[in-house]
């Protein structure tokens, strides 16, 4: 028994999470079949008419006799092949129609966008990535085919974030990729250093392993950190701003209301893509590379304030000197969040912004009139929610800095970042 247990437990990771992975790989594809064909009887009634529900039961049928088939004859035919090619289209074949039925299925649908690299040729696995965009977009826009104009603007502009999306994730994951097989011959090299090591310090061996794996830890978490708040800062606001701009656009009537905010939309997808390949490149925020910080700070805001139809001031005090470029960064990047907050919850009318130079230390006031709240009583961050406050402290806290909050409710909110003065060097 405790061979076992030693076995499981010094398998390498990589191999436990290739194991995960074919596992999701053969049953994935029946558990999302199964939740897409509940969610689609649960609203059969409102979307499906009797001809509809028997196509999509033969359908279903079909998809399970094809998975189930392919379950069989996977095992021969472990890399791309033609018949892994022919199995992959008909299952988008069979997921576009029933997504096409009812718009629910789409959780079925989903499946396409894993495991291309297995069943598709590399020249064709970007192919069926964007085809399975193609089913996602029309089940978001509200099932296929488009009704009308607007529909088919909705459709595009949806199917347009969902391939800027997929481009971005991917290039991370590239990203990701790279760098992890970096870091595994290095630690590969470090282990193989650290065993010669030990023939010759023997005494110090344990404690000299124990310091390197905490090292290697505390990098990979601290990349981890630095990446989640990147992706935040960029790609999780502009994904918010491109959704505010589609809701008017579904809410609309107006062709030039429409075509305003779909630029607008695009707008920020390319601005957000930008902001995400210097996120993975280590670079600084967009709007300091030309800019220095009061005049980025001045930009975010009158932007910030355009968007949201808020009137927002920004203010220097004191005498403004170039920064440290870490120093400048964070400042930006915690403006940008307590805006982001201010937008999402405060329903502000108006908010000031001040950036003051006093000495040996930088402070920057984010100061709202909306609906405030009780600090003292602040829901846990969720799995899914965004950084928020404790992504603040955290970023100045990396510069020896501080973030307070002082919020009453119904007598708005003020966030102060007090960070040292560290000259541009």
């Amino acid at each position: 028994m405790d061979d076992g247990v030693t076995e499981v437990a010094e398998r390498p990771t990589s191999a436990r999470v290739e194991e995960r992975w074919g596992l999701f790989h053969r049953w994935g594809p029946f558990g999302l079949l199964g939740f897409g064909t509940l969610a689609s009887a649960a609203t059969a009634d409102k979307i499906m008419n009797t001809g509809t529900r028997w196509a999509a039961a033969a359908l279903v049928v079909a998809a399970l006799v094809l998975m189930a088939g392919w379950d069989r004859v996977r095992l021969r035919h472990p890399g791309p092949s033609a018949s892994s090619a022919v199995y992959y289209w008909v299952r988008w074949a069979i997921a576009f129609a029933l997504t096409w039925l009812n718009p629910f299925f789409a959780f079925y649908a989903v499946v396409g966008y894993f495991g291309t690299e297995l069943l598709l040729p590399r020249r064709w696995s970007r192919v069926g990535v964007c085809a399975s965009a193609v089913t996602m977009a029309g089940s978001q826009s509200g099932g296929m085919p488009p009704h009308g104009a607007s529909g088919w603007v909705v459709f595009g502009a949806l199917l347009v974030v969902n391939l800027v999306l997929l481009s971005v994730f991917a290039h991370l994951a590239a990203q990701e990729d790279e760098r992890a097989r970096f870091q595994a011959v290095t630690i590969d090299e470090l282990e193989t250093a650290n065993a010669r090591l030990q023939q010759a310090l023997d005494e110090n061996a344990a404690l000299h392993a124990q310091l390197l794996v905490q090292a290697r830890e505390a990098g990979v978490a601290d990349e981890r950190r630095r990446l989640a708040a990147e992706i935040h800062d960029t790609i999780a606001q502009g994904l918010a701003g491109i959704i505010t701009q589609l809701q008017v656009v579904t809410n609309s009537q107006d062709p030039a209301v429409v075509s305003t905010h779909l630029a607008s939309a695009q707008s920020l997808a390319r601005a957000s893509l930008g902001e995400a390949r210097r996120s993975v490149q280590n670079l600084g925020p967009a709007a300091l590379e030309h800019d220095a910080l009061p005049e980025a700070l001045k930009k975010t805001v009158a932007e910030w304030g355009a968007q949201q139809g808020v009137r927002a001031e920004f203010t220097v005090t004191g005498t403004a000197e170039p920064l440290h470029d870490e120093i400048e960064a964070t400042l930006l990047r915690i403006a940008q969040e307590a805006l982001a907050n201010a937008g999402r919850h405060s329903g502000a009318g108006r908010v000031g912004v001040t950036l003051s130079y006093m000495g040996d230390e930088v402070s920057l006031d984010v100061r709202d009139d909306g609906r405030g709240f009780d600090p003292l009583k602040l829901p846990p961050r969720s799995g899914t929610g965004g950084f928020g406050l404790d992504g603040m402290r955290a970023r100045a806290e990396r510069i020896a800095g501080s973030v307070t909050v002082e919020a009453e409710p119904g007598h708005g909110t003020a966030v102060s970042a007090r960070v040292p003065l560290v000259r541009h060097g």
